[in-house]
């Protein structure tokens, strides 16, 4: 089973609307959970008993099980590799992603919108301080990848934008 396998299996969880699916292969188990409708499904691949996993470690210390990665981590490692030509906008810091300025603002941009160098494309509250993010591209949003209101890391990847 590889890396395109489980993304497209995630893909599936998430348009069943399903809460888990485990399957085992082999020497691998797979489990697939989403904690609630439009949560971001996450995935574990454990070793069964006697699998070797590939280390680095030096000799003498035991293999741990590989961490838990997100499938937010798996689709940003798709979205890069299947959609090239897209230019992807990065998150420049931790903080809670806004799409308008306000409650009862606008929304500073939608999917399909002609974006220029300097237009502001979403508010992201970092410590109390709401900072507006500029884009760096000219070009037209093809996707947003966050929802309003929700966590965001240093780097995560907020816009999908053609160049234009």
């Amino acid at each position: 089973m590889d890396i395109k396998d489980i993304q497209e299996l995630i893909k599936q969880v998430n348009k069943l609307n399903l809460a888990e699916v485990t399957i085992e292969k082999k020497d691998i188990k797979l489990t697939i959970r989403t904690h609630e409708p439009g949560m971001p499904s996450t995935y574990t691949v454990m070793p069964q008993q006697g699998m070797q996993l590939p280390s680095s470690q030096p000799m003498g210390i035991p293999n741990v099980a590989p961490p838990l990665q997100t499938f937010a981590a798996a689709e940003t490692k798709a979205i890069e590799s299947v959609e090239s030509n897209l230019i992807t906008i990065k998150s420049p810091m931790i903080g809670t992603f806004y799409r308008s300025s306000g409650p009862d603002k606008p929304v500073c941009i939608n999917v399909g919108d002609e974006i220029k160098i300097g237009s502001v494309l979403c508010i992201i509250e970092a410590m109390k301080l709401f900072n507006e993010i500029e884009s760096e591209q000219t070009g037209r949003i093809v996707k947003i990848l966050v929802e309003n209101a929700k966590p965001v890391e240093y780097d995560q990847p907020l816009f999908l934008i053609a160049p234009m």
